[in-house]
């Protein structure tokens, strides 16, 4: 009997182990969760694939592949390609080619009808499936911010170019004052049709993540339900602000504290549809070198504390 217990504690000690392991991963939220950036560079750092990534967010001007300079065409490129060479999946999100603010181009719809082609056409073949009709639509920095009948018209070319098989951001936008009255007229300029077609709203949650808040992301996620019960969202571009103008000075530390508050929003608004998060981003600017840092590294691929409290947080979330 001695000799029987014996031979049975190693098999009991596996199949405790094997118990705990399924738990573990049945309590894993099913929100996914990645890190956008600008730089093809995030790819070689050990700290980035330490975390174990698996999806990531980059904006590509609406025009790159039509203007002389290559550069912005040749970047993409070169990212997406990393991208699938390390196994991620790229949202890839048009944006404006000029950020200073109110000063963009609105391109017309036949416009970016024609780029939103050459784009399928291009990154498709390299691994593209995930697709955003416009970054953050509703601020300043974008032609669009006046315009939400132009973003949906943006959005049914896309639909059009890109159909259902692939993943669209339909509308993205910022956690700002006017929000709701943007997206209501958003969803006045769509047909009851395309309305069901926008399955996805991108938010950036910036102001409810660093207040302490989470007022517009509610507000945000309401009036798309208000209009389409079905949305689903992702956090296209959100995390803690280590530098923002006079707003926010710099601090590591609070950046970090903030980071949490991204999982803590997440938790809330999961039951009404929430089920990405694409931190931005990897790299820092350093304090003072430019208005915005919520990088999780430093310039120098330094880790900061948001990187050590996401490390802790992930384990429980899908990548």
């Amino acid at each position: 009997m001695q000799r029987l217990r014996i031979l049975l504690l190693p098999l009991l000690a596996i199949l405790t182990l094997g118990a705990t392991a399924s738990s573990a991963s049945a309590a894993k939220s099913s929100i996914r969760v990645g890190i956008g950036d600008q730089s093809v560079n995030m790819f070689n750092e050990q700290a980035w694939k330490d975390l174990k990534m698996k999806t990531t967010r980059y904006f590509i001007p609406w025009n790159a592949l039509s203007t002389a300079d290559t550069f912005q065409r040749d970047r993409a490129i070169q990212y997406v390609t990393a991208a699938r060479a390390n196994g991620v999946s790229v949202l890839l999100h048009v944006s404006t080619d000029d950020f200073t603010p109110k000063k963009a181009k609105l391109p017309s719809v036949s416009a970016y009808t024609a780029e939103v082609k050459k784009m399928v056409a291009l990154f498709r073949p390299l691994g593209v499936k995930e697709w955003g009709v416009w970054n953050e639509a509703n601020h300043s920095t974008q032609p669009t911010y006046k315009d939400p009948k132009r973003a949906a018209q943006f959005f049914r070319a896309m639909y059009t170019v890109v159909g259902s098989k692939d993943k669209i951001v339909a509308l993205d936008v910022l956690d700002q004052g006017g929000v709701e009255k943007y997206q209501a007229r958003f969803y006045a300029a769509l047909t009851p049709t395309y309305r069901k077609r926008a399955k996805i709203v991108g938010i950036h949650n910036y102001g409810d993540v660093n207040r302490n808040r989470s007022t517009f992301t509610r507000n945000i996620i309401k009036t798309s339900k208000k209009y389409n019960r079905s949305t689903r969202f992702w956090f296209t571009e959100t995390g803690g602000l280590v530098e923002f103008g006079k707003s926010f000075k710099c601090s590591t530390s609070r950046a970090a504290s903030r980071t949490k508050n991204v999982f803590k929003l997440a938790k809330q608004f999961k039951s009404q549809g929430l089920d990405r998060i694409l931190l931005y981003n990897y790299y820092g600017s350093g304090c003072g070198k430019t208005r915005f840092d919520a990088g999780l590294v430093g310039p120098d691929g330094q880790t900061r504390a948001g990187y050590r409290e996401l490390k802790k947080i992930l384990p429980g979330y899908s990548r």
